[in-house]
């Protein structure tokens, strides 16, 4: 019995591997093939057609049971039919009487047992709309009364937006699930109405919309209620005139409990009332005139009536001027306010009275005498008369900061021979400021500083350095005295020149192991930068920057390398590079080494004068040594050859060493 179990058990597990949709239980086993969605009889279709959604599944099972199946359909992703069957037919999903609203991406999911599998997606076009259907409640209605219109979208489901239109233009649209929308409409204007309708079907992603409904004309009748607007007076208003001002309405057989008055003038609302208000002012001058309205409100009914006041000025806005038009820190200046014109009919001139802010010092003449201030300041006055007060546009005084006594300067570095630049430059002063360079009191060129950035900047040349102390700055920024400033005090760099190269000690006076010194000289402007060279180095011996304008290279000791030509260049900040001759220099030998050579050579000599003599000594003592020792023969003759010592006569020659 064990063995029984254990092998129904790896049957079972065996058919569970077999196939990722099968399912096998102790008495049967199955797998779900695939499942297909068709659309019925087509997936483009018009209005009205019935639909047929057909989903297909293959099953396979082992059994003779029916399997007990679960169908869902999908549109556009959310469930909207689910039934469990166990027949093996094909699952229909039926759509009679299709709609747009239909429209959609359907598919079906099958569910046995826990096991599932699910279609592609099939699209479904339904396309038509039907046309839409207007009513009114009401074909006559009185200004102000309401009336309810409703759509209807014959047929139609799904979410719907329904659209009014009075004389082409849209007033309403409301978004309902039904077929059918009401809306509430009011008409302010009296008149022939004409009403119709639209919808649109939205089915994501996509809307339709329909044709226009037959359109129904409404007649609006004018209500019998005027509002009258009343001011007194009416004629001839100055400025400063007291006006009364009176809203109403007239009413013919009518209610007037729900009624509202608005009395408001320009943006200001002055009185509000229900069934008559009035307001007292003071009139003011603008332009075009004072502008009130009466307005009644009445539910959905409002009336306006509107009237325009014109009213004469009784005197113009006062202008602030400042005399003179240009001023200093601290000088008298005279502030002016006053009013051109005005009413001769209502007041004098004398009446207007000025005040100046922030002095708050009432004036007739309307004329203030004040000092200038230190920096930039705002003033206004008013004029006023018969309790009206007018206010001056804000005038800016800003006083003129008095140049201070230019600088003069040179800019860059002045070179002997090109262009100098000179700057003028004041510490202090209002722009613009005119500068004038002038050379011994005659001006050369005037320049004026607009801008802060801006310089005065000026090119001269001069043919001597002297000549540079003869140029001063004029400076002046308004009517004041132009001022002179001081003298230019700058270094003019001349150019170097006549480079000359000299030797110490004299160039026949150079000796071994004695020193050289190669002196270079120049004129010009010092700083110089002197450089000794070798000819036929590139690379200088020596390079050296002094306040002076000769310098010298010296050689401490002198060998016979130091034989050769040498030259020096020289620069100063003219940035001119001269040069000097050249000077050639021949070290000689030294004294003691000549006397050397000379005492060597003259001992040599006496040597060889010594052995000379003692050669020539030793030859005559030899010959009279064999004329006294050597014999003679009886009859006087030397003796032969034979005659001498062995030893003697062996000898191919013979000599007698000298001492010394």
């Amino acid at each position: 019995m064990g063995l029984l179990l254990l092998l129904a058990s790896t049957t079972l597990l065996l058919a569970s591997y077999l196939h990722p949709g099968s399912v096998t239980n102790a008495q049967q086993v199955f797998t779900i093939k695939d499942v297909s969605l068709s659309i019925e009889p087509s997936a483009d279709v018009s209005r009205g057609t019935n639909v047929t959604v057909r989903c297909r599944a293959s099953v396979s099972s082992s059994g003779q049971e029916a399997l007990s199946r679960e169908y869902t359909v999908y549109k556009d992703g959310s469930e909207v039919y689910t039934k469990t069957t166990s027949s093996s037919d094909d699952f229909l999903y039926l759509l009679p009487d299709a709609r747009v609203s239909n429209s959609g991406k359907y598919k079906c999911k099958i569910n046995i047992e826990g096991r599932q599998r699910t279609s592609n997606a099939e699209k479904l076009a339904v396309e038509g709309l039907s046309k839409p259907v207007l009513h009114l409640n009401k074909g006559v209605v009185t200004e102000g009364e309401e009336l309810t219109a409703r759509c209807t979208a014959p047929g139609e489901t799904g979410s719907i937006f329904f659209y009014f239109y009075d004389k082409g233009e849209e007033i309403q649209d409301k978004q309902v699930n039904s077929n059918q929308a009401e809306a509430v409409l009011h008409f302010r204007s009296v008149g022939i109405h004409r009403i119709h309708c639209t919808y649109t079907v939205f089915v994501r992603p996509d809307s339709y919309k329909s044709e226009e409904s037959s359109s129904a004309a409404v007649s609006v009748k004018e209500l019998n209620i005027t509002p009258v607007l009343e001011i007194s007076p009416q004629h001839q208003i100055f400025e400063g005139d007291h006006l009364n001002i009176f809203c109403s309405v007239r009413v013919a057989q009518r209610s007037t409990d729900s009624m509202l008055l608005y009395l408001s003038e320009g943006t200001s609302l002055l009185s509000s009332g229900s069934n008559k208000v009035n307001h007292s002012m003071v009139a003011l001058a603008k332009a075009p005139g004072l502008m009130f309205e009466c307005r009644m409100e009445m539910g959905n009914v409002v009336k306006i009536a509107n009237r325009t006041v014109p009213v004469t000025e009784l005197f113009s806005a006062p202008t602030l001027t400042m005399s003179p038009a240009e001023v200093f820190q601290r000088e008298p200046m005279k502030l002016t306010c006053n009013s051109e014109r005005f009413a001769s009919e209502r007041i004098q001139r004398n009446e207007l009275t000025y005040t100046l802010h922030p002095l708050e010092n009432p004036m007739d003449t309307g004329v203030f005498s004040v000092k200038a201030p230190l920096r930039d300041f705002n003033y206004t006055c008013a004029a006023r008369a018969k309790g009206i007060e007018k206010h001056s546009e804000t005038l800016t005084v800003r006083p003129r900061v008095p140049v201070s006594i230019p600088k003069i300067s040179v800019y860059g570095k002045a070179i002997l021979g090109k262009p100098i630049q000179i700057l003028c430059q004041s510490d202090s002063g209002s722009l613009p400021i005119n500068y004038t360079l002038f050379r011994e009191y005659m001006p050369e060129n005037t320049t004026s500083v607009r801008l802060p950035i801006q310089e005065a900047l000026f090119t001269v040349s001069i043919s001597r350095p002297e000549e540079i102390k003869k140029f001063m700055c004029e400076a002046s920024n308004g009517r004041r005295q132009p001022l002179l400033g001081p003298r230019l005090n700058a270094t003019v760099i001349v150019p170097l020149s006549h480079a000359r190269l000299s030797a110490v000690p004299n160039l026949q006076e150079i000796l071994e192991d004695g020193h050289l010194n190669l002196i270079c000289r120049v004129e010009g402007t010092p700083p110089v930068t002197f450089k000794w060279y070798r000819v036929g180095d590139s690379k200088p011996l020596n390079t050296t920057t002094t306040d002076e304008l000769h310098k010298d290279y010296m050689v401490p000791i002198v060998t016979k390398e130091h034989s050769g030509r040498y030259y020096c260049e020289a620069f100063n900040h003219a940035r001119n590079l001269v040069r000097s001759n050249e000077v050639n220099v021949e070290v000689r030998m030294a004294v003691w080494k000549k006397a050397l050579i000379g005492g060597i050579c003259l001992l040599i000599v006496s040597v060889l004068a010594v052995a000379v003599v003692l050669y020539f000594k030793s030859k005559r003592d030899g010959a009279s040594l064999y004329d006294g020792k050597e014999g003679r023969a009886t009859n006087g003759t030397r003796d032969s050859v034979a005659s001498l010592p062995a030893d003697i006569s062996n000898r191919s020659s013979y000599s007698i060493p000298a001492t010394v």
